[in-house]
Protein backbone atom coordinates (compact mmCIF):
# COMPACT_ATOMS: atom_id res chain seq x y z
CA UNK A 1 0.00 0.00 0.00
CA UNK A 2 0.96 3.34 -0.53
CA UNK A 3 3.01 4.61 2.59
CA UNK A 4 1.00 8.19 2.55
CA UNK A 5 -2.28 6.70 2.69
CA UNK A 6 -0.83 3.99 5.35
CA UNK A 7 -0.24 6.07 7.56
CA UNK A 8 -3.89 7.27 7.78
CA UNK A 9 -5.55 3.99 8.49
CA UNK A 10 -5.85 4.27 12.13
CA UNK A 11 -8.37 7.23 11.12
CA UNK A 12 -10.91 5.48 9.23
CA UNK A 13 -13.15 4.29 11.71
CA UNK A 14 -14.71 1.09 11.43
CA UNK A 15 -17.63 0.90 9.76
CA UNK A 16 -20.36 -1.97 10.09
CA UNK A 17 -23.35 -1.98 7.63
CA UNK A 18 -25.40 -3.83 10.22
CA UNK A 19 -25.49 -0.83 12.44
CA UNK A 20 -26.45 1.74 10.18
CA UNK A 21 -27.10 5.13 12.23
CA UNK A 22 -23.66 4.53 13.68
CA UNK A 23 -22.40 4.55 9.98
CA UNK A 24 -24.73 7.14 8.63
CA UNK A 25 -23.08 9.71 11.64
CA UNK A 26 -19.37 8.59 10.81
CA UNK A 27 -19.52 9.30 7.36
CA UNK A 28 -21.09 12.45 7.82
CA UNK A 29 -18.11 13.10 10.56
CA UNK A 30 -15.30 12.32 8.12
CA UNK A 31 -16.80 14.75 5.10
CA UNK A 32 -16.50 17.12 7.44
CA UNK A 33 -13.14 16.09 8.72
CA UNK A 34 -12.14 17.00 4.84
CA UNK A 35 -10.43 20.95 4.45
CA UNK A 36 -12.99 22.63 2.95
CA UNK A 37 -13.18 23.17 -1.12
CA UNK A 38 -12.45 26.60 -2.82
CA UNK A 39 -15.52 27.91 -4.03
CA UNK A 40 -13.99 31.42 -5.40
CA UNK A 41 -15.35 32.13 -9.11
CA UNK A 42 -18.31 29.41 -8.57
CA UNK A 43 -22.13 30.06 -7.61
CA UNK A 44 -23.62 26.98 -5.17
CA UNK A 45 -26.92 26.92 -5.56
CA UNK A 46 -29.78 24.74 -4.10
CA UNK A 47 -32.87 23.13 -5.87
CA UNK A 48 -35.41 20.66 -6.13
CA UNK A 49 -36.29 18.55 -9.01
CA UNK A 50 -39.94 18.05 -9.45
CA UNK A 51 -40.20 14.32 -9.44
CA UNK A 52 -42.31 11.30 -7.41
CA UNK A 53 -41.14 11.98 -4.75
CA UNK A 54 -39.33 15.34 -5.63
CA UNK A 55 -35.41 14.77 -5.37
CA UNK A 56 -32.65 17.92 -3.87
CA UNK A 57 -29.40 18.66 -5.84
CA UNK A 58 -26.64 20.95 -5.25
CA UNK A 59 -25.59 22.55 -8.46
CA UNK A 60 -21.88 23.65 -8.61
CA UNK A 61 -21.54 26.61 -11.70
CA UNK A 62 -18.20 27.71 -12.48
CA UNK A 63 -17.49 30.86 -13.90
CA UNK A 64 -18.15 30.04 -18.23
CA UNK A 65 -19.18 26.55 -17.87
CA UNK A 66 -20.64 25.31 -20.63
CA UNK A 67 -21.38 21.40 -19.89
CA UNK A 68 -22.55 18.96 -17.12
CA UNK A 69 -22.52 16.09 -15.21
CA UNK A 70 -24.84 14.91 -13.20
CA UNK A 71 -22.75 13.51 -10.04
CA UNK A 72 -23.53 10.56 -7.62
CA UNK A 73 -22.17 10.17 -4.14
CA UNK A 74 -21.08 6.99 -2.48
CA UNK A 75 -21.67 5.30 0.36
CA UNK A 76 -23.28 1.97 -0.21
CA UNK A 77 -26.57 3.53 -1.13
CA UNK A 78 -27.00 3.53 2.53
CA UNK A 79 -25.53 6.76 3.65
CA UNK A 80 -24.28 9.98 2.20
CA UNK A 81 -26.25 13.37 0.84
CA UNK A 82 -25.38 16.34 -0.52
CA UNK A 83 -23.49 17.59 2.30
CA UNK A 84 -20.98 14.70 2.62
CA UNK A 85 -20.82 15.63 -1.22
CA UNK A 86 -19.96 18.48 -0.90
CA UNK A 87 -16.08 18.68 -0.56
CA UNK A 88 -16.19 16.30 -3.65
CA UNK A 89 -18.97 17.60 -6.00
CA UNK A 90 -16.84 21.33 -5.62
CA UNK A 91 -13.73 20.32 -6.39
CA UNK A 92 -14.89 18.21 -9.10
CA UNK A 93 -16.30 21.78 -10.31
CA UNK A 94 -13.29 23.65 -9.72
CA UNK A 95 -11.01 21.21 -11.37
CA UNK A 96 -13.12 20.00 -14.57
CA UNK A 97 -14.65 23.33 -15.27
CA UNK A 98 -18.33 21.80 -15.89
CA UNK A 99 -21.12 22.64 -13.43
CA UNK A 100 -21.83 19.81 -11.31
CA UNK A 101 -25.26 18.71 -10.58
CA UNK A 102 -24.99 16.55 -7.20
CA UNK A 103 -27.91 14.25 -6.28
CA UNK A 104 -29.21 13.72 -3.15
CA UNK A 105 -30.87 10.29 -4.25
CA UNK A 106 -32.82 8.97 -1.62
CA UNK A 107 -31.17 6.14 0.73
CA UNK A 108 -31.68 2.09 1.63
CA UNK A 109 -32.64 0.63 3.52
CA UNK A 110 -35.50 2.52 4.09
CA UNK A 111 -35.71 3.30 0.01
CA UNK A 112 -34.62 -0.03 -1.94
CA UNK A 113 -33.73 0.20 -5.76
CA UNK A 114 -35.08 1.24 -7.74
CA UNK A 115 -35.86 4.93 -5.78
CA UNK A 116 -31.57 6.33 -6.08
CA UNK A 117 -32.12 4.66 -9.93
CA UNK A 118 -35.14 6.59 -10.22
CA UNK A 119 -34.43 9.68 -8.74
CA UNK A 120 -30.91 10.10 -10.39
CA UNK A 121 -32.64 9.45 -13.45
CA UNK A 122 -35.38 11.87 -13.15
CA UNK A 123 -32.36 14.52 -12.59
CA UNK A 124 -30.78 13.45 -15.96
CA UNK A 125 -34.06 14.32 -17.67
CA UNK A 126 -35.06 17.27 -15.98
CA UNK A 127 -31.11 18.66 -16.38
CA UNK A 128 -31.34 17.91 -20.53
CA UNK A 129 -35.02 19.80 -20.03
CA UNK A 130 -34.00 22.87 -18.30
CA UNK A 131 -30.03 23.35 -20.43
CA UNK A 132 -30.85 26.18 -21.86
CA UNK A 133 -31.68 27.48 -18.39
CA UNK A 134 -28.82 26.26 -16.49
CA UNK A 135 -26.78 27.99 -19.56
CA UNK A 136 -25.11 24.34 -20.52
CA UNK A 137 -25.45 22.87 -23.79
CA UNK A 138 -27.55 19.71 -23.88
CA UNK A 139 -25.17 17.60 -25.84
CA UNK A 140 -23.14 17.78 -23.14
CA UNK A 141 -24.19 16.62 -20.62
CA UNK A 142 -22.32 13.37 -18.55
CA UNK A 143 -23.30 11.38 -15.66
CA UNK A 144 -21.06 10.07 -13.07
CA UNK A 145 -20.45 8.73 -9.63
CA UNK A 146 -17.96 7.03 -6.49
CA UNK A 147 -18.47 4.01 -5.85
CA UNK A 148 -22.55 3.09 -5.62
CA UNK A 149 -22.76 6.66 -7.09
CA UNK A 150 -20.24 5.47 -9.96
CA UNK A 151 -22.96 2.17 -10.18
CA UNK A 152 -26.20 4.01 -10.30
CA UNK A 153 -24.06 6.37 -12.98
CA UNK A 154 -23.44 3.38 -15.27
CA UNK A 155 -27.22 1.92 -14.43
CA UNK A 156 -28.86 5.70 -15.74
CA UNK A 157 -26.49 5.22 -18.69
CA UNK A 158 -28.03 1.77 -19.48
CA UNK A 159 -31.84 3.17 -18.89
CA UNK A 160 -30.89 6.21 -20.81
CA UNK A 161 -29.97 3.88 -23.59
CA UNK A 162 -32.86 1.72 -23.43
CA UNK A 163 -35.68 4.07 -23.04
CA UNK A 164 -33.88 6.50 -25.42
CA UNK A 165 -33.48 9.13 -22.29
CA UNK A 166 -31.52 12.26 -23.11
CA UNK A 167 -27.87 11.52 -24.91
CA UNK A 168 -25.38 10.80 -22.46
CA UNK A 169 -21.81 12.43 -23.84
CA UNK A 170 -19.78 10.53 -21.10
CA UNK A 171 -19.85 8.00 -18.24
CA UNK A 172 -17.26 8.87 -15.08
CA UNK A 173 -17.51 5.34 -13.10
CA UNK A 174 -15.19 6.05 -10.29
CA UNK A 175 -14.99 2.30 -8.51
CA UNK A 176 -17.89 2.01 -9.13
CA UNK A 177 -20.46 -1.39 -7.35
CA UNK A 178 -21.26 -3.04 -10.40
CA UNK A 179 -22.29 -6.52 -9.24
CA UNK A 180 -24.08 -8.00 -6.15
CA UNK A 181 -22.60 -12.04 -7.12
CA UNK A 182 -19.35 -10.78 -5.88
CA UNK A 183 -17.23 -13.92 -7.43
CA UNK A 184 -14.64 -12.39 -8.91
CA UNK A 185 -11.03 -12.61 -7.02
CA UNK A 186 -11.14 -9.07 -5.29
CA UNK A 187 -14.58 -9.48 -4.14
CA UNK A 188 -13.81 -12.92 -2.59
CA UNK A 189 -10.03 -12.34 -1.50
CA UNK A 190 -10.31 -8.51 0.36
CA UNK A 191 -12.11 -9.46 3.81
CA UNK A 192 -10.20 -7.01 5.29
CA UNK A 193 -9.61 -3.98 3.40
CA UNK A 194 -9.60 -0.59 4.85
CA UNK A 195 -13.02 1.38 4.51
CA UNK A 196 -14.66 -1.58 2.11
CA UNK A 197 -14.11 -5.35 2.35
CA UNK A 198 -16.50 -8.25 1.33
CA UNK A 199 -18.62 -8.28 4.69
CA UNK A 200 -19.48 -4.47 3.95
CA UNK A 201 -19.96 -5.24 0.24
CA UNK A 202 -22.73 -7.63 0.90
CA UNK A 203 -24.29 -5.93 3.69
CA UNK A 204 -24.88 -2.18 1.00
CA UNK A 205 -25.69 -5.04 -1.75
CA UNK A 206 -28.60 -6.49 1.23
CA UNK A 207 -29.75 -3.19 1.90
CA UNK A 208 -30.23 -2.25 -1.63
CA UNK A 209 -31.80 -4.69 -3.16
CA UNK A 210 -34.25 -5.53 -0.54
CA UNK A 211 -36.53 -8.83 -1.47
CA UNK A 212 -36.34 -7.94 -5.14
CA UNK A 213 -33.36 -9.69 -7.70
CA UNK A 214 -31.01 -7.56 -9.12
CA UNK A 215 -31.65 -6.26 -12.64
CA UNK A 216 -28.90 -5.13 -14.89
CA UNK A 217 -30.05 -1.55 -13.82
CA UNK A 218 -29.01 -1.98 -10.17
CA UNK A 219 -26.00 -4.06 -10.83
CA UNK A 220 -25.26 -3.29 -14.45
CA UNK A 221 -22.51 -6.34 -14.56
CA UNK A 222 -25.13 -8.30 -14.92
CA UNK A 223 -26.08 -6.70 -18.24
CA UNK A 224 -25.67 -8.92 -21.68
CA UNK A 225 -25.56 -6.30 -24.18
CA UNK A 226 -22.96 -3.14 -23.32
CA UNK A 227 -23.54 -1.47 -27.28
CA UNK A 228 -24.36 2.02 -27.57
CA UNK A 229 -23.19 2.80 -23.96
CA UNK A 230 -21.82 6.19 -23.68
CA UNK A 231 -17.70 6.62 -23.46
CA UNK A 232 -16.48 5.75 -20.35
CA UNK A 233 -13.52 6.31 -17.96
CA UNK A 234 -13.38 3.42 -15.38
CA UNK A 235 -10.89 4.13 -12.11
CA UNK A 236 -10.09 1.19 -9.62
CA UNK A 237 -8.18 0.78 -6.66
CA UNK A 238 -5.80 -2.17 -5.83
CA UNK A 239 -7.16 -3.00 -2.83
CA UNK A 240 -10.53 -2.73 -3.33
CA UNK A 241 -13.46 -5.30 -3.58
CA UNK A 242 -15.18 -3.82 -6.38
CA UNK A 243 -11.38 -3.76 -8.22
CA UNK A 244 -11.69 -6.91 -10.73
CA UNK A 245 -15.72 -6.04 -11.31
CA UNK A 246 -14.57 -2.96 -12.64
CA UNK A 247 -11.58 -3.76 -14.71
CA UNK A 248 -14.28 -6.61 -15.94
CA UNK A 249 -16.94 -4.10 -17.08
CA UNK A 250 -14.32 -1.64 -18.33
CA UNK A 251 -12.87 -4.49 -21.10
CA UNK A 252 -16.60 -5.55 -22.07
CA UNK A 253 -17.49 -1.92 -22.73
CA UNK A 254 -14.28 -2.25 -24.98
CA UNK A 255 -15.46 -5.40 -26.26
CA UNK A 256 -18.90 -4.03 -27.03
CA UNK A 257 -16.95 -1.20 -29.34
CA UNK A 258 -17.26 1.55 -26.50
CA UNK A 259 -14.44 3.80 -26.34
CA UNK A 260 -12.97 3.38 -22.58
CA UNK A 261 -10.30 4.77 -20.72
CA UNK A 262 -9.51 2.43 -17.17
CA UNK A 263 -6.95 3.41 -14.77
CA UNK A 264 -6.06 1.27 -11.75
CA UNK A 265 -4.42 3.00 -9.22
CA UNK A 266 -1.21 0.98 -7.45
CA UNK A 267 -1.19 1.05 -4.09
CA UNK A 268 -4.45 2.34 -3.16
CA UNK A 269 -7.74 1.50 -1.18
CA UNK A 270 -11.33 2.09 -1.87
CA UNK A 271 -11.94 5.64 -1.23
CA UNK A 272 -8.60 6.38 -0.10
CA UNK A 273 -8.44 9.40 -2.54
CA UNK A 274 -10.07 11.34 0.63
CA UNK A 275 -6.92 11.67 1.97
CA UNK A 276 -5.67 15.11 0.05
CA UNK A 277 -2.37 14.98 1.49
CA UNK A 278 -1.61 12.04 -0.16
CA UNK A 279 0.25 12.69 -3.37
CA UNK A 280 -1.21 9.79 -5.21
CA UNK A 281 -4.73 11.00 -4.24
CA UNK A 282 -3.91 14.57 -5.41
CA UNK A 283 -3.24 13.25 -8.93
CA UNK A 284 -6.54 10.82 -8.74
CA UNK A 285 -8.57 13.74 -8.05
CA UNK A 286 -6.29 15.86 -10.89
CA UNK A 287 -7.26 13.08 -13.62
CA UNK A 288 -10.30 13.28 -12.87
CA UNK A 289 -11.15 16.64 -13.13
CA UNK A 290 -9.08 16.35 -16.64
CA UNK A 291 -10.99 13.77 -17.54
CA UNK A 292 -14.76 15.75 -17.31
CA UNK A 293 -12.74 18.69 -18.76
CA UNK A 294 -12.14 16.79 -21.74
CA UNK A 295 -14.95 14.60 -21.93
CA UNK A 296 -17.01 17.88 -22.08
CA UNK A 297 -15.11 19.68 -24.59
CA UNK A 298 -16.48 21.46 -27.45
Amino acid sequence: MDPELEAFLALFPKTDLTDLETSRRNFAELAVAVPAPDLTDMQVENRTVPADPDVPVRIYRPHLAQGAIVWMHGGGWVMGDLDTEHPWAARLAGLSGAVVISVGYRLAPENPFPAALDDTYAVLNWTAEHAAELGIDAARIAVGGHSAGGGLAAGVALRARDENGPPIRFQLLNQPGLDDRQGTWSARNFTGTPWMNRDKVTEAWRHYLGSAPATPYAAPARATDLTGLPPAYVSTAEFCPNRDEDIEYALRLLQAGVPVELHQWAGTFHGSQAILSAEVSQRQLAELGATVRRALAG
